[in-house]
């Protein structure tokens, strides 16, 4: 391998990847199946693709060719060399809106060729729903289609010409009537014109199999039509000329309801003859909330072009009116329609998972049968589950025929394994009956190959050995895809993981416990591979930044599986490409979200660190930011803060600082406030009562005693916590929030600050006076910064402290106000997640409320003041991912805050952009959204960062104050108030 490695850098001028990381991010695509490749190679250019041909052959050496690696079934994996186009072959050549058509390399994502040819009035056809990673070679390698196809066929349909090299370097540019046709395929087709006009089914998702039938003399001899949905196993793709089509001027969406999907599935047929650009369907339960749709147990979402609004809406209409419905509901706005695509875009990953959250898995992902059979095909389908004792969500191109379903196969043990074998022998036989395709999108590869002499029979799957022999003689080019396959129940990427659970620290409810289940979730849709965040997503800034494939959440999963394998990663825990690959996770939670499957890398990056520093000597950060709380509060104690500004300020004492503290040299210190909010909260002069007592924990015990039972709180007491940001580096938002939530109506307390040495206050076993005397001062705390660096022990001890602290509170069944986003998400989800044995962990990550929300929950009639500005900036990370932003949304637009806040990252995510070596990748984040949309704020705009990563972020890299929404309110209130209005 080494030899092999050597002469490949030798001869190409792209990058030779040998080293675990680069093989253990493509030994899968998106389907169940798992290959180690000796190695991956980004060519530069033809030359370098027909250079590593060269090399491969003489030391027969299988070559795979990958684009995104969202393949379903298997053929983007090899044991070879693997060519990697995404890298430096992914560009658009040529674009000509006269004869729309348009010149590309294979590596280039979709997307991109979408957004050059939108301004000439034209796009490309075809559109699956990975169109934001998916590429051009990967396209044709697999026909591709999405749900457009109604209107402009398969990719096969809008290919011209392809430039491909084969395995015997032989360049060849494919067309019409034979153009660049390997010597001898001719003589094969002309020898068997009557079983090409007649072994092949005619239906518009035909994907299975090599197109032979393209080579009929009525069908304009087109090798290059032929060559599409070869999966790479016929040559290199290196340049292709495609056809474009004139995009609608406008759409309309009507959303058409009936009582099940059978009744959906009959009806699609029917509306062809009305020129829809998209028939789609599925049914009720793979949408876990309806999101607007209208009442049904299953849905189509039909999709109508015009030259006007008025013109797509008629057709719209048009289409209900024709339509048997339940009910139904035509959509012109744009951001409306985007919403509802977004679910049928979002199935392929949500379909992943069971109404029950247990698993579910492609293998069977796109059948394909005539649109008119497609009713009594679901309903066999149905029944043919229900006899294997599995369950699916079916889904899919309703108007093509074509389902997508992911089914609970138990591919982890034997008999599961064999179940999942026996079902697929018995739906290729019904598809068969239906004169279907085994196929209908995403090709053959390993999952189906197999079964091709069910849907051909034999003799025309020897054709099919045949034609590859014309092409490819010495079986180099994906062996094992389409023509003499491997066996579909092998090669399995569950088999190598651990039977056991594996010892973990944090919960993973969601997934049985299971850390290997958590790591299973990625599927390989690789949403996370987008180069632009999409609206409100956040998910993944890193791979954004860097558009390395070991920064993104399906490569780092990628990674995680690998290690639990044990084969390529053999260091476990200890893995440094492990640890490589994190180290650039900004633990944002986007992917929490954003991920279809709800991949949660900043909890598995917690994991991780916790295991691979375990009796270690972790980075210097790790002690200085990871232990910041204790850091804040020591100074506080000593009243030492204004010294540590005065000493920060002089900059070789701040220089040496940052490197003991494994701190970014281009940043600066945050200046410490020189009084903490607690201390400002002391010295009010308003006596407070209730909120003094619900503090130090009296009113708790004199409730919670023996025979004293807990009362419950009046309506209008919150607590607000006293997060370490708010306390020790920003508390001006903790005092406006006071004021605002105290204008709203509320009495405000903050939490206890008493621990029993021995038990949790209030717990009944000891009367008021010997728990008073045995308790100690401490502070609560969510433990984010101990989780953020895997010190999960000490996380969960200072989660325990903040249970005890908490009892009173949580006793009292008080609501606790979170300033801070990244903290209110820890306690939401890292707190029960840590301590999932502790019932007092649910109950305090229940009574957690964002500031917006314990307004709109517990002040329901306050008014707030009227700003009447515009705003900018960006949502936080983890209130996008965790906590939801609709009731800060709301409260915005009574206040008269107008304007939609950036998605995206900041960049800094609390101790990561702080860290020695992130912060060109920090700054990075930070211009994609967040530092423009101030820069292109008008003058008087209000700029909100609730989080202090994001204020901070904005000071030091744009010299911008972001003000925290409860800032903004209580200067509003306070001018008022001046001004002679109500206060």
């Amino acid at each position: 391998m080494t030899d092999l490695a050597g002469e490949l850098r030798g001869a190409v001028r792209g990058e030779v990847g040998f080293d675990v990381t680069a093989r253990a991010l493509v030994t899968m695509d998106a389907s169940n199946y798992r290959r180690v490749p000796l190695g991956v190679v980004a060519p530069r250019d033809a030359e370098d693709v027909a250079a590593v041909l060269e090399v491969c052959r003489a030391r027969g050496v299988p070559v795979v060719a990958r684009g995104g690696g969202t393949s379903i079934a298997g053929q983007a994996t090899g044991t070879g060399v693997v060519l990697d186009f995404t890298r430096h072959m992914n560009g658009l050549l040529e674009l000509d809106p006269g004869t729309r058509t348009a010149v590309v390399q294979p590596g280039l994502v979709l997307d991109r060729l979408q957004e050059a040819a939108a301004p000439h009035g034209l796009r490309f056809g075809p559109d699956p729903s990975t169109h934001g990673r998916c590429t051009l070679g990967g396209m044709i390698g697999n026909n591709s289609c999405g749900s457009h196809s109604v209107a402009w066929g398969t990719t096969a349909d809008s290919v011209r010409e392809l430039s491909v090299i084969t395995a015997r370097g032989h360049r060849l540019r494919l067309g019409r009537d034979w153009a660049g046709a390997p010597q001898g395929l001719r003589e094969l087709v002309e020898g068997e014109l009557a079983r090409l006009r007649t072994g092949f089914p005619d239906l518009p998702r035909r994907i299975s199999g090599y197109a032979l039938d393209a080579l009929l003399p009525e069908k304009g001899a087109d090798v290059a039509r032929s060559f599409c949905g070869s999966e790479g196993t016929l040559g290199i793709l290196t340049e292709a000329a495609v056809r474009l089509v004139e995009a609608p001027r406008a759409r309309a969406l009507a959303v058409l309801a009936y009582g099940d999907e059978s009744a959906a599935a009959e009806a699609a047929a029917g509306l062809l003859p009305y020129r829809p650009l998209t028939v789609e369907g599925m049914a009720a339960d793979l949408v876990r909330a309806p999101a607007g749709l209208p009442r049904g147990g299953a849905w189509l979402f039909v999709e109508t072009g015009g030259g006007s609004a008025a013109e797509a809406r008629a057709g719209a209409e048009a289409v209900v009116r024709a339509a048997d419905v339940v009910d139904s509901l035509v959509v012109t706005d744009v951001a409306a329609q985007r919403i509802l695509w977004r679910i049928r875009e979002d199935a392929s990953g949500t379909a992943t998972r069971m109404p029950d959250g247990s698993e579910a898995w492609p293998g069977w992902e796109d059948c394909a049968v005539p649109p008119a059979r497609l009713g009594a095909y679901l309903r066999d389908f149905r029944a043919l589950l229900s006899a294997h004792g599995l369950r699916g969500t079916p889904y899919g191109h309703f108007g093509d025929g074509c389902i997508h379903v992911r089914i609970d196969f138990d591919l982890l043990t034997e008999a599961g394994v064999g179940r999942f074998r026996r079902f697929s022998e018995d739906l290729a036989d019904l598809v068969v009956a239906h004169g279907g395709s085994l196929s209908g999108e995403h090709g053959d590869g390993q999952a189906r190959a197999e079964l091709l002499p069910r849907m051909y029979g034999a003799r025309t799957v020897a054709l099919f050995e045949r034609a590859k022999a014309v092409w490819d003689p010495d079986d180099l080019l994906n062996p094992g895809m389409l023509v003499r396959p491997a066996p579909l129940d092998t090669n399995l990427r569950f088999a190598v993981l651990p039977r056991r659970p594996v010892d973990v620290a944090f919960g993973y409810p969601a997934d049985g416990g299971d850390f290997g289940a958590a790591v299973r979730r990625c599927v390989g849709v690789a949403k996370c591979r987008t180069t632009t965040a999409a609206g409100p997503a956040v998910m993944c800034p890193s791979y954004r930044a860097t558009g390395e494939e070991e920064h993104s959440t399906r490569g780092r999963a990628r990674l995680l599986h690998e290690m639990l394998a044990g084969e390529l990663v053999t260091d476990g825990w200890r893995s440094t490409e492990v640890r490589d690959a994190l180290d650039l996770c900004l633990s944002c939670k986007g992917c929490r979200s954003d991920c279809p499957v709800g991949v949660d890398m900043a909890t598995y990056k917690a994991e991780f660190l916790h295991h691979h520093y375990a009796g270690r000597r972790r980075p210097a950060a790790h002690h200085s930011m990871g232990r910041l709380p204790e850091w804040l509060r020591l100074a506080a104690r000593t009243r030492t803060a204004p010294l540590l500004n005065a000493l920060a300020s002089v900059r070789p004492l701040a220089s040496a600082a940052k490197r003991l503290g494994g701190i970014a040299p281009e940043r600066r210190l945050p200046r410490l406030a020189p009084q903490t909010f607690t201390a400002w909260w002391r010295r009010r002069e308003p006596a407070r009562g209730a909120e003094d007592s619900v503090r130090d924990g009296r009113e708790a015990l004199a409730e919670g005693g023996p025979g004293n039972p807990v009362q419950a709180p009046s309506r209008d007491l919150v607590v607000l916590w006293p997060d370490t940001f708010t306390e020790h580096l920003s508390p001006s938002v903790g005092r406006a929030a006071v004021r605002v939530l105290e204008d709203a109506g509320l009495r405000v307390a903050l939490p206890p600050t008493l621990v029993p040495r021995g038990g949790a206050i209030g717990d009944g076993r000891s009367g008021p006076a010997t728990a008073l005397l045995a308790a100690r001062r401490a502070r609560v705390c969510c433990g984010l910064t101990y989780v953020s660096t895997g010190q999960l022990d000490r996380a969960r001890a200072v989660l325990r402290r903040t249970l005890d602290l908490m009892e009173p509170v949580l006793r009292a069944r008080v609501p606790v106000v979170v300033l801070e986003p990244s903290c209110a998400a820890a306690l939401r989800t890292d707190l029960p997640e840590l301590l999932p044995d502790d019932p007092r962990a649910a109950r305090l990550a229940s009574a957690v409320l964002t500031f917006a929300e314990v307004l709109e929950r517990y002040a329901p009639d306050w008014a707030p003041p009227a700003v009447n500005r515009p705003v900018a900036g960006q949502t936080h990370c983890h209130q996008h991912a965790v906590l939801g932003d609709a009731p800060d949304r709301r409260l915005r637009e009574s206040a008269g805050l107008a304007g939609e806040l950036s998605g995206g990252c900041c960049g800094l995510a609390g101790n990561f952009g702080f860290e020695k070596g992130h912060f060109e990748v920090s700054r990075t984040c930070a211009e994609e959204q967040l530092l423009p949309s101030v820069r292109q704020a008008p003058p008087g705009t209000v700029v909100l960062a609730d989080g202090f990563s994001c204020r901070t972020q904005l000071e030091q890299l744009a010299g911008v104050r972001g003000r925290h929404l409860a800032e903004v309110l209580a200067q509003a209130l306070d001018e008022a108030q001046e001004n002679g209005g109500p206060a």
